[in-house]
């Protein structure tokens, strides 16, 4: 098989996120799919072996939920590129979509939370306020809670008679505070840590009648479990002396925790016993677990990849969960870890070389989502298409990254985007004199917040880069602020200390605009149309100064609906990073 061929292979493979299944009826299960080549909500009735898909939409579907009983499956339906929609419903058995709440305006969702009764809890933004309201079948929806600060509803109790909210209120939604109120809007109780502590729930016992609620807490610097009764008030904190920040599922019977811990880019499970206190390390193979779930019975279920191998979704028990429809992707090469001191610490940074060929290597430094996620050692079509066009990989966990901590995940105030930018920098410095990478074939690259950061590392680093690739970049903080969704402008005050008439010196000391004029290095950027996300006017501000500048671009433009959910345009997307990259590169 030739490169091209494989890294499209990796592509077109189906991928498959792990079923999640109804408490009350665990039989039936739903899943996202790729399999007809845009991810959709499938169906799967363990009992029978029957699979049906659930949605088929042109730009596919992200977000999917099944009721406790079983007897519904609720999905999002987003009509475009902006993220405004509505909640639909379909029987778990097939049968005509029925809106959820059919009073209810198009907003951007913020989650769904399911009782066994039919009561559910849908939030949405829209408007400048973050909304939940609760419906019951047969009623008009009632406005349960409504904020101008970012909220979202973590949980239902399984009875309906408790709603656990998340909410940035006291005015930082990094860090949420967690309300637990009635249907009535009554108050039931509260958890709020302080200024810098977040506490964040997950999901209610899956057992009717039991009210615990299970959080995660910043109270020790990382994320800890927290199982909390707001009815008795009663709290438990679950510590691990193991490095690493977690998160937890609760077991079918609610006796015991699922914990998932993750460090230094792989991922370890296991089980705690709440009755004993008891914690046993389960038996996983090296790599990273993106979700994890377990079943009754006891075993758990989760899905697996590491960077050489694609995912699959395994069982402790041994077996394999359900295999993706169709040819698997071809594998990729393993991942090296490099630690590099840095301005305030310890750098922990992922490559991945190329199989043929010499070092040093032309090398694309690709910067992560962000700044609330981290990259792992974990299966990737993109970073195997770079490693298979004959470039090295350098993934930078900056400062801003989750995995490493709170002190780690929160450095990021007051020179937001130049302190990401100076452990990359700290990084590139490293993997230049270790030989592994050619100092006049390097590439900044990224998406979301990785193109934010590679838009600020060509204005602010110039000399660094001989190309630039930026896919749904902020390029002007305060213009994004105008156009973005509710959420986003929540985020944006957290993290820049104020909206842009409070804080207007850091948002333009943050901005790509400011520096366009120092740009050397020729730049691609990828944006979507009508992108809430990455709003397109601030782009089209920042093309135009490029252009005044007389500065090397390219633009490619798509509709943003179809960005990440449909496998034909992330390839062509791909493509065409591949060959901007080379066309650059050669000249050197």
């Amino acid at each position: 098989m030739k490169a091209e061929e494989r890294w499209q292979a990796r592509f077109r493979a189906s991928r498959m996120s792990l079923p999640s299944y109804a408490p009350l009826a665990p039989h039936r299960s739903i899943y996202l799919s790729t399999a007809s080549g845009a991810s959709e909500v499938y169906a799967w009735d363990r009992a029978s072996g029957a699979i049906r898909q659930v949605t088929d939409r042109p730009a596919g579907t992200a977000h999917a939920a099944i009721d406790p009983t079983g007897r519904w499956i609720y999905w999002f339906a987003d009509t475009d590129g902006d993220g405004l929609g509505t909640w639909l419903r379909q029987p778990f058995l097939g049968g005509p979509d029925e809106p959820v709440a059919p009073g209810l305006p198009a907003g951007q969702t913020a989650g769904i939370a399911l009782s066994s009764t039919g009561v559910a809890a849908l939030s949405l933004a829209v408007g400048g306020a973050f909304r939940i309201h609760l419906v019951r079948d047969g009623e008009p929806a009632k406005l349960l809670y409504e904020h101008g600060e970012a909220a979202w509803v973590a949980g239902m109790s399984m009875d309906g008679e408790l709603i656990a909210i998340n909410h940035g209120e006291y005015g930082d939604v990094r860090h949420p505070a967690l309300r637990v109120v009635r249907p009535s809007g009554a108050v039931v109780g509260e958890l709020y840590d302080g200024p810098g502590m977040g506490v964040a729930g997950l999901s209610f016992a899956p057992v009717p009648g039991d009210s615990r609620l299970l959080a995660l807490h910043e109270r020790r610097r990382r994320r800890e479990p927290l199982v909390w009764d707001p009815v008795s008030g009663a709290r438990r904190e679950i510590w691990l002396k193991d490095d690493g920040e977690m998160t937890a599922e609760w077991y079918h019977d609610a006796r015991g925790l699922l914990i998932l811990r993750g460090h230094r880019a792989r991922s370890h499970l296991h089980r705690y016993d709440l009755a004993g206190g008891g914690l046993t390390l389960i038996d996983t193979p090296h790599g990273v677990i993106e979700e994890a779930r377990p079943r009754p019975g006891g075993h758990v279920e989760y899905t697996w990849s590491s960077a050489s191998r694609p995912p699959v979704i395994r069982s402790t028990n041994g077996q394999v969960v359900l295999n993706a429809a169709g040819p698997a992707a071809p594998p990729s090469v393993p991942v090296e870890d490099l630690d590099v001191d840095g301005p305030a610490g310890r750098i922990h940074a992922l490559i991945s070389r190329p199989e043929n060929g010499a070092a040093p290597f032309p090398a694309v430094f690709l910067l992560h989502s962000g700044p609330t996620h981290h990259d792992q050692d974990s299966f990737s079509p993109e970073v195997a298409a770079w490693v298979d066009a004959g470039f090295a990989v350098v993934r930078v966990n900056y400062r801003g990254s989750t995995g490493y901590g709170t002190a780690w995940r929160d450095a990021l105030h007051g020179d937001v985007g130049q302190i990401e930018l100076a452990d990359v920098t700290a990084v590139r410095a490293a993997v230049v004199d270790a030989g592994i990478a050619d100092p006049d074939r390097l590439v900044l690259a990224g998406t979301a917040w990785g193109g934010y950061l590679t838009l600020l590392g060509l204005g602010t680093q110039p000399g660094l880069w001989a190309a630039g690739i930026a896919a749904v970049p902020i390029a002007c903080h305060t213009t994004s602020y105008e156009d973005e969704a509710e959420s986003l402008r929540a985020y944006h005050r957290a993290l820049l200390g104020g909206s842009p008439e409070e804080q207007p010196e850091r948002y333009a000391a943050s901005s790509p605009i400011t520096y366009v004029d120092q740009v050397k290095s020729p730049v691609l950027i990828l944006a979507g149309e009508n992108d809430s996300r990455c709003p397109p006017r601030q782009i089209q501000k920042y093309v135009a100064q490029l252009e005044q500048h007389g500065r090397e671009h390219e633009v490619y433009t798509y509709d943003a609906v179809r960005g990440s959910l449909v496998v034909a345009e992330r390839i062509a997307q791909t493509a065409l990073q591949l060959e901007f990259a080379r066309k650059h590169v050669s000249r050197r």
